[in-house]
């Protein structure tokens, strides 16, 4: 039985799908829906910042995380769908989702797939790769919404 649903998100394409579906996963099966977005400071923003040090970069991401946050509460609320919203600071994105998982005791985890690819090679990403290999629970993951789409 599935009571309690896991998605990570972040502000791309990917992960509005990954919302959508796990709001309409939680509302089909009643469960809870847990929203996790990670904030992390990548190699290249850490080596700009060395060199060239951008002034509120840190807060930004955070802001721009809280804010989607608060699109996919809206949504969850509209389908009438439970929710606890959680944003995270780790070093990489996908041990945090896994620990978030875990220790929150999510029976499903939703996560989104990157638009990009190679000819007869479709590309998920490496955190969402990390996630489908080392999570404890099922892992659905999200298409990115079609190109000709407002997704």
């Amino acid at each position: 039985m599935i009571t309690r649903i896991l998605v990570a998100v972040d502000d791309s394409p990917a992960g509005l799908a990954a919302s959508r579906l796990a709001i309409e996963a939680a509302a089909a099966h009643r469960a809870t829906l847990r929203v996790v977005t990670v904030v992390t400071d990548g190699i290249l923003e850490l080596a700009i910042a060395a060199s060239r040090p951008a002034p509120g970069l840190h807060e930004r991401r955070v802001t721009s995380g809280l804010a989607f946050l608060q699109h996919v509460a809206r949504a969850a609320e509209q389908a009438g769908v439970p929710f606890e919203l959680r944003q995270l600071e780790a070093d990489d994105v996908a041990v945090a989702v896994l620990d978030e998982a875990r220790a929150w005791r999510a029976d499903l985890v939703v996560i989104g797939r990157s638009r990009r690819h190679h000819p007869g090679d479709p590309y998920i990403g490496s955190d969402a790769r990390q996630v489908l290999e080392f999570a404890e629970q099922p892992v659905l993951v999200a298409p990115p919404p079609n190109r000709g789409s407002r997704g």
